[in-house]
Order: C-alpha cells, then sequence, then structure tokens
C-alpha cells in the first residue's frame, strides 16, 4: 500500500521525469480519444492525455481514491489487473487507446495482462507501453534507498525485446518504438538539450531513462471487402486517360474513379470528359477541376468527393501500373497494413523511368524518413498510396498539427499516418516509363522542399519537446 502523499512528493521531487512522460504520451496519442490507463496512481498521467472518456485502473484502493478526488472528470477503478474484464469498468465500448506506463514490471503475469486486453479493443486500438531502461536499474535502486524514489515492489528485468516478445506471444505488433529521457532532474540548460535532441541520436539515445512501443491488436476480425474510390490528378496527361480506365481493374467490391484535372495546357479536360461519357463498364466515373494549384490539392479534392472506403492515388502518367493496385487492396482489406505505401525502388527499372541521381536521392530522403518516423520506409515519393477514408478523416482532423508544407501530398499522408500510428506497409511495384508526355518535376527545387521536410519531421516527430 503506498499513501497517496507520499506518492504525491515523491512525483513533486521528480517533476522534471514525470513531466517529459506526460509529453511523450501527448505526442502518441491525439486529444479525443477513449483511453484506458492500467495501474494509473493518482490519474495524473491519464488527465494530461486530453481524452474523451478516460478509465483508470488502479489496484491499491487509497491511490484509486484519491485518483478519483483528484480527477473527477475521468472514472477510476479499483481493480487488479490480472482479472480486468469489461463487466468490471462498467465500459461494454472498446477503447480507443490503451496505456501501461512504468507497470508492466510490477504485473505478476506480463502475458496474461497483454492477453486480457484484448477484450477492450477494436481494430484501429493502440496500445502504448513505457517502462524504464534496465541500465537504470542500479541508480533507481540507490534512488529508493536514498528517499529520492517511491519504493517499487519486486520487479521483472524487462527489456525493450521482452517486452516485444511478450507482446507478440499476447497477439499485439509492435509498429513503433522509441526512448527518451536522459536527464530525469531538472538541469538548467541542459536537460532540454539533453531529453530533446541528444536522446534521440544514436548511441546516446540507448541510455534514455524510459523506453517505450506503440503496438496494434493481431488476432481481431478483419472488415469486409471494401468500396474503392481512385483518385487521379492529371495536368497535361491527355494521352493516357483512357489507358487509366482501360487497365484499371475491379477493386473490392465497387470501384470509383475521380479525374482531378488542375490547369492543363493540353487537351486533358477534353479528354477526361470524353471518357466519362463514353464509358460503359462496371467503373463509376466522375470528373473535377482544381481551382487551386499542385498535386495535394487535387488529391485533396479528389478525396473529398469520394464515397469509397478506401482511398486510392494513381499517377495519370501510369509509370506506377493500374494492375498492381490489387495488391495494395488486398494488404489493406486483410489487416496487413493500414497505410499502404508503393515502393518503386524493389524490381529493376530503366535509367530513362529513374535516373541515377534521382535513385540515389530517393534512397537518402527515404532512410532519413524511416529513421524520423520510426517505421520502415523505403520510398517516399512513389504517387500510389492507399488509406482507408475513415483513418484520412482522422489524418485531415489533425493536419493543424504540422501545417501547409507539403505541396505533392505524399509527406502529409506520411507523416499524418504516423502521428496517427497506422502501420505503413510498402508493396513493390514495377515502375515504368512514361508513353505520354515529359515530368513535371524540378530537381533542384523540389530537393529543397524535401530538406524542408526533414526539418519538418525532426521538430514534430523525432526531436518533439
Amino acid at each position: 500500500m503506498v499513501h497517496p502523499l507520499s506518492l504525491e512528493r515523491f512525483q513533486r521531487r521528480n517533476r522534471t521525469y514525470y513531466q517529459d512522460l506526460a509529453r511523450l504520451h501527448q505526442q502518441l496519442l491525439a486529444p479525443g480519444l477513449r483511453v484506458l490507463e492500467i495501474g494509473c496512481g493518482l490519474g495524473d498521467l491519464l488527465a494530461a492525455t486530453a481524452s474523451s472518456y478516460g478509465i483508470g485502473v488502479e489496484a491499491d484502493a487509497d491511490l484509486a481514491a484519491a485518483a478519483q478526488a483528484r480527477h473527477p472528470c475521468l472514472a477510476i477503478v479499483c481493480a487488479e489487473p490480472e482479472t480486468l474484464t469489461p463487466e468490471t469498468l462498467g465500459a461494454p465500448e472498446p477503447f480507443d487507446v490503451i496505456v501501461l506506463s512504468n507497470s508492466l514490471n510490477t504485473l505478476a503475469d506480463v502475458q496474461a495482462v497483454l492477453e486480457r486486453l484484448e477484450a477492450f479493443c477494436h481494430p484501429r486500438t493502440r496500445l502504448v507501453v513505457s517502462f524504464h531502461n534496465w541500465l537504470w536499474q542500479p541508480l533507481l535502486k540507490a534512488a529508493e534507498a536514498l528517499g529520492q524514489r517511491r519504493p517499487q515492489p519486486p520487479e521483472s528485468w524487462l527489456t525493450p525485446g521482452d517486452v516485444s516478445n511478450l507482446l507478440d506471444l499476447a497477439g499485439w505488433e509492435v509498429l513503433k518504438r522509441g526512448q527518451r529521457c536522459l536527464l530525469p532532474r531538472r538541469v538548467p540548460l541542459l536537460t532540454g538539450l539533453a531529453n530533446r535532441w541528444l536522446s534521440q541520436l544514436p548511441l546516446l539515445g540507448q541510455l534514455g531513462l524510459t523506453h517505450w512501443l506503440v503496438a496494434r491488436p493481431t488476432r481481431l476480425a478483419k472488415p469486409a471487402l471494401p468500396s474503392v474510390s481512385v483518385v487521379i490528378p492529371a495536368r497535361n496527361e491527355a494521352g493516357n486517360i483512357a489507358a487509366a480506365i482501360e487497365r484499371l481493374p475491379l477493386l473490392g467490391r465497387s470501384t470509383e474513379v475521380i479525374f482531378v484535372e488542375g490547369h492543363s495546357s493540353d487537351d486533358t479536360w477534353e479528354r477526361i470528359q470524353q471518357v466519362c461519357a463514353s464509358h460503359q463498364g462496371p467503373l463509376q466515373l466522375k470528373a473535377l477541376r482544381q481551382t487551386g494549384k499542385g498535386k495535394a490539392d487535387a488529391v485533396w479534392l479528389g478525396f473529398e468527393a469520394a464515397s469509397g472506403e478506401v482511398l486510392v492515388i494513381l499517377d495519370a502518367d501510369l509509370t506506377v501500373q493500374p494492375e498492381d493496385l490489387p495488391r495494395f487492396i488486398s494488404a489493406l482489406a486483410e489487416g496487413r497494413g493500414e497505410f499502404v505505401n508503393g515502393c518503386r525502388l524493389v524490381y529493376p527499372r530503366s535509367h530513362a523511368a529513374m535516373p541515377p541521381l534521382n535513385t540515389a536521392a530517393n534512397r537518402f530522403f527515404a532512410a532519413v524518413f524511416a529513421w524520423l518516423l520510426r517505421q520502415r520506409i523505403k520510398d517516399t515519393l512513389c504517387g500510389t498510396k492507399v488509406i482507408w477514408k475513415a483513418d484520412y478523416e482522422r489524418l485531415k482532423a489533425g493536419r493543424a498539427f504540422f501545417g501547409d508544407f507539403d505541396p505533392f501530398g505524399d509527406f502529409d499522408l506520411l507523416f499524418g499516418a504516423s502521428k496517427l500510428n497506422l502501420k505503413i506497409v510498402e508493396v513493390p511495384v514495377r515502375y515504368q516509363e512514361r508513353s505520354y508526355g515529359s515530368s513535371n518535376i524540378a530537381h533542384v527545387k523540389e530537393g529543397l522542399i524535401l530538406a524542408r521536410m526533414c526539418l519538418v519531421a525532426a521538430t514534430k516527430l523525432r526531436f518533439t519537446p
């Protein structure tokens, strides 16, 4: 048993550490979600998540009562995690996020608790786990002896590898992981530098006090075959419009195709109108014209008009073959990924399709963004991307977090998917040389834009305050 006043005193004494922990969870959790925290203590971390509905579970009756009095907007339940059920919580609806912060290593049966959490999930639920780095254990025990840290019950020795293995056994898939907090006490000038910047660097990061992981459930039922909307931005692509429809296979339960024409100097708009008027097949065709500028604006316009449950981007130059799209839909519909990105850098391709300098630049920026986003990405600039419309709506709602920074649309989607903790997977495509028209890419200008995007991702997703 821990007296609430004693715990509050330890939290004040280590406020720098607890503030850093709160910032981590605010970074990983969007506001307005249904959140369940196991081992909530006084409820301060749960309150910091700005949930629309928050339930905390605390085994210590005195702490549970103190947490409820401290945060009347939350529901605090006194219960053992090993015996937890939806009936115990009185919450029949699943949660969007489940938080296990600094409680995993004190559970009597970690795997059993992780398995039990499935009862509180829907397919989009995310589990956020944080725990201390075992390299700090001697120092933490010394802090206990000196009265600087709350006394702990017997603790399990859990490394990130151990936690990943337990999650896998219990039916969870790790999406991303990280570490932070090199200085858990405030040292003027040094604490901010160490915790925001140095803790994210290779090697030094391994010394951070806090390890964290984000995982998703893998055993829940998969959705039925979805309806699909394919958005085709088209600028000066008159010669490819008919071929796009002729070569596009049926996708999902039904397939809608939305052409978005963007200020062409050739007869692209006329060809789109002709194809839409003459088409007799099962595809449902729509035609829109941009009033704004840029590919991103065209894609967002098409997405807004889309009626499908799945949104697809297909570039009108057809350098990514329409015949490859069923693989993207299968990966999404079968739950293997939640954001599907095309990858042009696996299969052989001609120098005309992608010159060597472009290939080198693509590989470099992909490696940088994979590190910044903490997910495997081999090709960030492939125009073919697929996402559930429901996830796109959530992404759009949080777009102000990054601001209006991306004229392409690729990084707006990639960064947004990472912020939502979606599982990003890549489908290799057979990249072809365009058969009509010429590329609109301005290499130097767009290289500078990519460098700027690296800074956006670094400050918003990796080196966070």
